[in-house]
Parts: structure tokens; C-alpha cells; sequence
């Protein structure tokens, strides 16, 4: 395979790459209308691309292009050498689009449609590596135009025809060159094309080409600027003489220096900036809009802030009025964790006291009615703790969804409707219903959250109390009291009452008696005092830690305010916003590092430098 072939293949799949990323880029756009926009603007690169496919392997498509009188079709005629396109003075301005080629060539292979244009066939030097296209003039008047069955207006041809030119001929004169319709059409025309700027009328005109750059210099890169007269161009061709001047250098330039590997490198370069101007028309229009949608983000970071305060008011409230119950889930966990010792089962006795006193009462039970009585308390008693365990483990979401004020909704609804509507985003992302739905999973996500949360301050204090230190400490106290009243007894009942006399020799007195109930009433007083006092300081010491605990945790919540999943419809729209004008940078860049990699295939050809503003030139 030759290089031209293997330059060929790169320059298709290097499209083709670009292509299919554009439209990947398009179509995953979110349903907003900067980005509707942006597809319709792919849509028709995709078309302009699918003609430049077309035209890959045949002749540069040269065309010209001018207001009427500028000369277009007397510069043809020079060109090619013989008269083949009817000049103004002999014709209407309004006429068939001319292209001139070889015999070869037919306007399919350069993806025109055949009866768009008029076909002149000619064996010329100047058409070897390109063919001449003399397009109608931009700024006639169409109601002056006697319309034709087959075609629209000049203006209409013109437009159909220049997205399959690679070569821009702009002709004008003294009169013309600063025509505003011709260079609004121009505007929009030299993007995807190389331009050659060319002054006609030499013979008569002064040379204005220096004002001319002027007036190309804020959105053209003018190249080299040629001053010629057409009619004695083609007199020398008439008479053999070889172009001289101005127009010789304009023949060299389109004959010698476009032809071959520059013919390829034009149409690459075009390409490039084609999809570049795409681009930055799309960006143009998405940087337009942005600022709406960034007061939307701002409204709704307000909006969130003020209902997620209430939120995380409302559960400090639910924390504060269920401590007992946090207290009682961190006393359980520590007496697990405990495992079996005397003060654990304290512990243990103290939690299932409610149990042990309602298992109490029902064995003194004697008849239906208290059984009744005895059922409704205790029943009362297991739905007040499945209550506190609800609270605990975070079951608290009707709780918590009453915290959202409806009216508040209600409000942040018709401000976010109103920011949506000025985005362009569907006003129903921002209905009462949906952010009724929203506030309540938010709600439910919130104390899911929470309930985590708590579970691990209490595991963590849990372990902070569990220590060897702390638990010998309350084992002993708790030891010494149960020690002291069972060494008393053991005493009384085995040395004092029986044993002194036969281990003692010198023992003289009677036995002593075995402590009656009073001993055990008091020492029972004392054994329960005693523990009271112990389970006191212990229960202070886990309510300090975990209140502690428990603040920090809603300290947190002013740093990071709840709310997570609300609004979270508009809130994923500006994300997928944010996301595609990320993206359209990447190709941006894409664009325009491909364009760097590649030389301006002639330096004295001209070209767009700058868009136009948005809504005037387009693809």
C-alpha cells in the first residue's frame, strides 16, 4: 500500500474517531436546549462530513465567491483560458451555478447533486488537480429573480453548494469589499475552507487591499491578498503568453502549490476546523446559558441549607428526648461486652428490672380482672420500650418527615420552579409532589445515617468503659460489700455458732445465735444502697461519655448540614450539565491539539480566525 493510500485510511479513521466521539458527545445530552442546540450544530457537521467523505480522492473543489459585478466569473475565464462562464456584461447575474472540470469528473464524485449545477467540460492545464466552481452572487435580490421550477434563489444555491468547496476564491473590488450582506454569508461560509482574497477590476480600480486586511483583520487571517485584471489574464492566455503579476502568482499558488499531498492536507485542515468552530459555536451556547443554571445551583444550596437546618434541629430534639433510651442500648452493650461477673449481672438485674417487677406482680395474681390489669400494664410497658428501640435504631422517618414543614416546600418549590423555568430545565423536577418524595427519603437516608452513627459512638464507649481498669475497679467496690456480708454470715453460721467451741480451746461462752431476718433486712439495705450508688456513678459516667459523643455528632451536622438526596432531580440536571460542558472542552482540546500536530498546508491561503457570534454563522 503507498503512503498516499496509508495517509488516506489515517485521514478517514482520524474523522471517524472525532465523528463518532461528537456524537457520542451530542446524544448523551442532557434535555436542555443549549445542548438540543448543540446536537442540531453536530447533526450538521455530520452532513458537511459525510460530503467531505465523498470527495476525499478527487480534485480540490475551487470556488468563487462575491458580491454581483465582482468579477467571479472573468476571473473563471483567466483561469481556465477561454470563456467559460458567461460574464455580466453579457447575462443576468442570476443563473445556474458553472463547474468547470475535466471530462472525467462528474459533480457526484465531488457530492453534488448533477442538477444543481451546470457542467462545462474542458481539457486544461488549470484543471488538473482541482475543478472551478462559479457560484451565484450572495447579495442579489431575489425578488428581481424570475424563479425557476427547480431551484430556489441564489441565495438558497449558494448555500447548498458551499459545503462541497475546499477553496474560497472571495472576489472583490474597490466598490464591493466591504458589502456587510456578502460578508455575513462569508461569516458563515469559510468555516471548513481555505480563502484566497482576490481584487479584480486592476485596470480600473485603485488597490484597496490594505484597507481590505483591515477590515478581514478581526476574524481573518487574510494570507496573501492578490490585485488582477481578469480580462488581461485571459487575453495572455489567448495569445500564449504566460501569466505575469499578480494573477501568475494566483495561478502558480492554485495550480502548483494545491496540488498533490497539499490537496489532502487542506481538506484535513478544513476538517479540523470545521469540527472546531462546531464546537465552539456549542460552547458559546452553552457558556451563554450557564449563568442560569449557576443561579439555580445557588438556589438550591439556599433552599437545602434552610430546610436541612430544621432537619438537624429536629433531630437534636429526637436525640434529646430518647437519651434514656441511647442510655439503656450503652448499658446493655456494656454488660455484654462485660461478660459474666457480679457487678455484669448488676448490670443485668438493673436493665431487666422493669421484667423482674412486672414477673413479680404476676405471680400474685388472683383473679381475672387483675390479670387484666396486669396485662395492660405490662403491655403498656413493652410498647413504651419497643418505642425507645424504634427511636434508637433509627426507625424515627414519620418523625423526622414531620419535621419538613409543608409551607417551607411549598415555597422552596415555586423558587426552584421559577429558576428551572429560566434554565430551560422540565419545571416538574421541582413539583410539590416530587419534593415531598424527596424530603422523605432524604429523611429516611438522614436517619439511617444517624442511627449508624450513634451505633458506633455507643460501640466505641462501650469499649472506652469496658477497659481492665474500669471494670476492676467497679468489680472490687462491688466485691467488698458482697464479700464483707458473706463473710459475716459464713462466720456467724460456722465459726460463731458451732465451730469456735471445738477449734477454740480456751473458748468458754455459749454459741452465738444465727442472725435472724433483721440481719438480712439490713444487710439487703445495705447491699442495694450500696449498689444503687455503684450503678449511680457507673450510669453517670456512660451518660458524660456519651452525651459528650453525642454532641459532637450534632456538632457535625452544622458543618454538614443533612439534606443529601434533596432536590436531587434539578441537582443531577446542572451535574449533567456541568459534565457535558466538561466534556465539549475535552474535545475542544482534542481539536485543537490534533490541528497544532498539523502545518498550514500554504501559508499564503487565508482563513477564519474567529466565529461569529452565535446565531449568525453556522455549519
Amino acid at each position: 500500500m503507498s503512503s498516499a493510500e496509508w495517509e488516506h485510511l489515517d485521514l478517514l479513521a482520524e474523522v471517524d474517531a472525532l465523528m463518532a466521539d461528537l456524537d457520542a458527545w451530542a446524544d448523551d445530552g442532557p434535555p436542555w436546549p443549549p445542548a438540543r442546540a448543540g446536537r442540531a450544530l453536530v447533526t450538521r457537521l455530520r452532513e458537511r462530513v459525510d460530503t467531505l467523505r465523498v470527495r476525499w480522492q478527487a480534485p480540490l473543489v475551487v470556488a468563487t465567491f462575491g458580491g454581483t459585478g465582482a468579477g467571479k466569473s472573468a476571473l473563471i475565464n483567466a483561469l481556465v483560458g477561454e470563456e467559460v462562464a458567461i460574464t455580466g456584461r453579457q447575462r443576468p447575474t442570476t443563473r445556474m451555478p458553472v463547474l468547470i472540470c475535466r471530462p472525467e469528473i462528474t459533480p457526484q464524485m465531488l457530492g453534488m447533486a448533477p442538477e444543481t449545477v451546470e457542467v462545462v467540460h474542458r481539457h486544461s492545464e488549470a484543471l488538473a488537480d482541482l475543478v472551478l466552481l462559479d457560484c451565484p452572487d450572495p447579495d442579489t435580490s431575489e425578488s428581481e429573480e424570475p424563479a425557476p421550477e427547480s431551484a430556489a434563489g441564489n441565495l438558497a444555491r449558494l448555500r447548498e453548494l458551499l459545503p462541497h468547496c475546499d477553496v474560497l476564491l472571495v472576489v472583490s473590488t474597490q466598490q464591493k469589499y466591504r458589502s456587510a450582506c456578502v460578508e455575513q454569508e462569508l461569516a458563515a461560509a469559510a468555516a471548513g475552507a481555505r480563502l484566497v482574497f482576490v481584487q479584480t477590476h486592476a485596470d480600473v480600480d485603485d488597490d484597496i487591499r490594505a484597507d481590505w486586511r483591515d477590515v478581514l483583520a478581526d476574524q481573518y487571517q487574510s494570507g496573501e491578498m492578490f490585485f488582477v485584471d481578469s480580462l488581461a489574464g485571459l487575453a495572455d492566455a489567448r495569445a500564449g503568453v504566460p501569466p505575469r503579476g499578480d494573477f501568475g502568482r494566483l495561478v502558480d499558488l492554485l495550480t502548483q502549490s494545491l496540488a498533490g499531498a497539499a490537496a489532502k492536507r487542506i481538506r484535513r485542515v478544513n476538517f479540523l476546523e470545521l469540527a472546531g468552530g462546531t464546537l465552539d459555536a456549542c460552547a458559546a451556547r452553552i457558556d451563554v446559558a450557564l449563568p442560569t443554571v449557576e443561579q439555580l445551583e445557588g438556589a438550591l444550596t439556599e433552599q437545602r441549607q434552610q430546610l436541612a437546618t430544621r432537619l438537624a434541629s429536629t433531630a437534636r430534639e429526637e436525640l434529646t428526648n430518647s437519651r434514656r433510651a441511647w442510655e439503656d442500648r450503652l448499658l446493655g452493650e456494656v454488660a455484654s461486652r462485660w461478660g459474666l461477673s457480679p457487678f455484669a449481672g448488676l448490670l443485668r438485674a438493673y436493665q431487666g428490672l422493669g421484667s423482674l417487677l412486672g414477673g413479680a406482680a404476676l405471680a400474685r395474681i388472683r383473679s381475672p380482672m387483675q390479670m387484666a390489669i396486669w396485662g395492660a400494664a405490662a403491655g403498656g410497658r413493652a410498647l413504651a420500650r419497643q418505642r425507645r428501640e424504634r427511636i434508637a435504631a433509627g426507625d424515627t422517618a414519620r418523625a423526622v418527615s414531620r419535621s419538613w414543614d409543608p409551607a417551607e416546600l411549598r415555597t422552596a418549590a415555586i423558587i426552584l420552579q421559577g429558576y428551572a423555568g429560566e434554565v430551560g430545565l422540565p419545571r416538574e423536577e421541582a413539583s410539590m409532589a416530587r419534593l415531598e418524595a424527596e424530603a422523605e427519603s432524604a429523611g429516611e437516608a438522614f436517619v439511617a445515617s444517624t442511627a449508624r452513627q450513634l451505633q458506633e459512638v455507643i460501640s466505641r464507649e462501650a469499649r472506652r468503659h469496658t477497659g481492665w481498669f474500669p471494670r476492676l475497679r467497679y468489680e472490687l467496690l462491688f466485691g467488698v460489700m458482697l464479700v464483707a456480708i458473706l463473710f459475716r454470715l459464713g462466720k456467724n453460721f460456722f465459726y460463731d455458732s458451732w465451730l469456735a467451741e471445738f477449734i477454740d480451746p480456751n473458748w468458754t461462752g455459749a454459741a452465738a445465735e444465727i442472725f435472724g431476718w433483721d440481719f438480712f433486712v439490713h444487710a439487703a439495705f445495705w447491699l442495694v444502697a450500696w449498689s444503687a450508688l455503684l450503678l449511680w456513678l457507673f450510669s453517670m459516667r456512660l451518660r458524660r461519655g456519651l452525651r459528650r459523643a453525642v454532641t459532637e455528632v450534632s456538632a457535625a451536622w452544622k458543618r454538614d448540614l443533612p439534606g443529601g438526596g434533596l432536590f436531587s432531580g434539578l441537582e443531577d440536571r446542572c451535574r449533567a450539565i456541568r459534565d457535558h460542558r466538561q466534556r465539549l472542552e475535552s474535545l475542544i482540546e482534542r481539536v485543537r491539539s490534533l490541528r497544532r500536530k498539523i502545518a498550514e498546508p500554504e501559508p499564503r491561503l487565508g482563513h477564519r480566525t474567529a466565529d461569529p457570534p452565535v446565531g449568525q454563522g453556522s455549519p
